[in-house]
């Protein structure tokens, strides 16, 4: 083979990966920041999620507290919430959503509280119905933050 046809050859093939490398890398840094991107919009969809699943629960509970009649209304709305966890959020929040729910409805069952008894339940913590969900909330933010690095 003629030396100058081995470095054409050369340069052309040096080219050619050069030119894949390039492309490759650039590739992979926009994966990588779509993937950023969408994480990061999955957190904020779910925060808002969980914020307004939170307000409505504490709503229906001090309702449920107060009256035997359901709200329905705010019953739908905070289950409606529940199944878009379900959709979106990991299993084990979901769940517990649906204990606080099921938790929601029991005590518009049970007879209505007076405002000693509820005085009671805040001093030994049996008040607290949401506090479990946060905890479970705050492990899937973990998990996916660190799904971001």
């Amino acid at each position: 083979m003629n030396a100058s046809v081995i470095s054409a050859l050369a340069a052309l093939v040096g080219a050619a990966i050069g030119g894949m490398t390039s492309v490759l890398a650039s590739w992979l840094t926009q994966r990588t920041q779509v993937r950023a991107e969408w994480l990061a919009h999955d957190l904020t969809w779910r925060q808002d999620l969980y914020k307004a699943f939170i307000e409505e629960a504490t709503k229906c509970y001090v309702d449920a507290l107060q009256h035997n009649q359901p709200d329905l209304a705010g019953l739908g709305n905070l289950y409606a919430k529940i199944s878009r966890m379900r959709v979106q959020s990991s299993l084990e929040v979901a769940d517990e959503a649906d204990v606080i729910g099921r938790k929601i409805v029991d005590t518009y069952l049970a007879p209505d509280k007076s405002f000693i008894e509820i005085r009671e339940m805040l001093a030994d913590g049996s008040i607290d119905i949401l506090g479990k969900f946060g905890d479970v909330c705050r492990a899937e933010f973990e998990s996916l933050r660190a799904q971001q690095f």
